[in-house]
């Protein structure tokens, strides 16, 4: 079974205060909830700090959790209400079909593979002064800094890579020069920053976040540190087995990290 769970955090508690401030640490309590955790469960969770003061925890998962530690260390455990609510996943799962639309959200970590950056750290420049008989080897995961190329790579990769696609807007259009941009096909791009295409028509889709992330892995020596965007909008199931399976295996790079779930939520007033 699957399971979806929202846990409540308390941004005042001294627990949370790291836990929220650090990936790694955050996804140490993650797994904490797991009983017999290993590398073979695919875990996903997301940080929604919408609203400062109250933020919340999403986490997907194939076993049952237990989230006691995570209440009693940064949540509210004395207070009323649900402080984390254990959902079946198996409804929404026999809910999708082809053509079948939902509210959406995504926090992902926007990404290109490039064999030479234009601004190399010095441990990417090590790396490419080794290779002295100038063989391809492999490239640099680099994350996407600009809002345009964030959206492109979203839009370039529904359909053909996580079987949905996004309607176009049903609002009025945008105002000249705020048109999204063409997605462009990553196969045939170069390895570069792609800016913006033509103007496309407006897609149900908006970026609501966008942060840099940097902290240490292990306490100790060199940091990890990648860009994350919030995605949320419409989406329209075009291929329902593709569409489940990044539902369950997430979307993107940096999933330790609090990227790469995909939630859903119906459209009220809206057929399928």
């Amino acid at each position: 079974m699957t399971y979806l769970s929202r846990i409540r955090i308390n941004p005042l508690r001294a627990g949370s205060r790291k836990l929220l401030s650090n990936p790694r640490a955050m996804h140490g309590a993650v797994m904490g909830g797991i009983p017999g955790a290993h590398d073979s469960e695919r875990v996903l969770w997301r940080l929604d700090a919408d609203d400062p003061h109250r933020p919340h925890l999403y986490v997907l998962t194939r076993s049952k959790p237990d989230w006691s530690h995570l209440i009693e260390q940064a949540g509210w455990p004395a207070a009323e209400g649900e402080h984390a609510a254990i959902r079946d996943y198996a409804p929404l799962l026999a809910q999708i079909a082809i053509g079948r639309e939902f509210a959406f959200r995504l926090t992902a970590s926007p990404v290109q593979n490039t064999q030479s950056p234009h601004t190399p750290t010095p441990a990417q420049a090590t790396r490419m002064a080794a290779n002295t008989d100038q063989k391809r080897v492999r490239g640099f995961r680099l994350g996407h800094r600009t809002a345009a190329a964030q959206l492109d790579w979203f839009l370039s990769r529904t359909v053909e890579r996580w079987g949905f696609d996004i309607p176009a807007s049903r609002t009025d259009p945008p105002a000249p020069g705020l048109e999204q941009p063409t997605p462009v096909d990553p196969r045939s791009a170069p390895d570069r920053e792609k800016g913006p295409g033509k103007p496309d028509p407006l897609r149900e889709v908006r970026i609501t976040a966008r942060n840099r992330h940097s902290f240490e892995k292990n306490g100790k020596g060199p940091s990890v540190t990648f860009r994350s965007a919030t995605f949320e909008g419409c989406l329209r199931v075009t291929d329902p087995a593709l569409f489940t399976a990044r539902l369950l295996g997430g979307i993107g790079p940096s999933k330790a990290y609090g990227c790469g779930l995909l939630t859903l939520a119906p459209l009220p007033g809206r057929k399928g």
